[in-house]
């Protein structure tokens, strides 16, 4: 089955980081365009992308977080989205599949967030959780759209 025109043309490290994310999303059961949108808004896809708080790699994974993940080397796309999306699918769990606190422990911490919640309403960790909403919808809408486009081709 031939890809869609906007896989075919992407850089090869961007073809890796869609292949681990999409792998490991499946095998952890967390929504692929969830991790999509936390690759796009933490790192906008570089592998080694640094934040200025001492984040690093595509899913933008502390010291200590890649640390208790068991990640060696944050800058590695597999090593790095293996631990991004454990964690993840750890916090889904932690927050009863509350999808916008996950994001909101992702960013700010789970500590943070647990203890409050949805009463917690720092005007940066919302800011955040309304993007990654936006983004996940639009690689929601993306899937579906390449599904029906399959499914249109498949038609005899």
């Amino acid at each position: 089955m031939p890809q869609p025109a906007a896989r075919r043309r992407q850089p090869p490290k961007r073809r890796e980081a869609e292949y681990y994310v999409a792998a490991y999303a499946q095998h952890y059961r967390v929504p692929v365009p969830l991790v999509r949108a936390v690759v796009e808004r933490e790192s906008n896809w570089r592998p080694c992308a640094i934040s200025p708080k001492g984040a690093v790699g595509l899913m933008q994974l502390m010291p200590m977080t890649a640390q208790r993940l068991r990640v060696h080397d944050r800058c590695s796309i597999d090593q790095n989205v293996s631990g991004g999306v454990r964690y993840l699918a750890w916090l889904i769990q932690k927050f009863h599949g509350d999808l916008r606190l996950a994001s909101a422990a992702y960013y700010a911490g789970e500590n943070l967030v647990g203890g409050r919640g949805l009463a917690y309403r720092n005007p940066d960790v919302v800011a955040y959780v309304s993007r990654m909403r936006a983004t996940y919808l639009r690689f929601a809408q993306e899937k579906t759209e390449i599904s029906e486009t399959i499914q249109k081709r498949d038609i005899r």
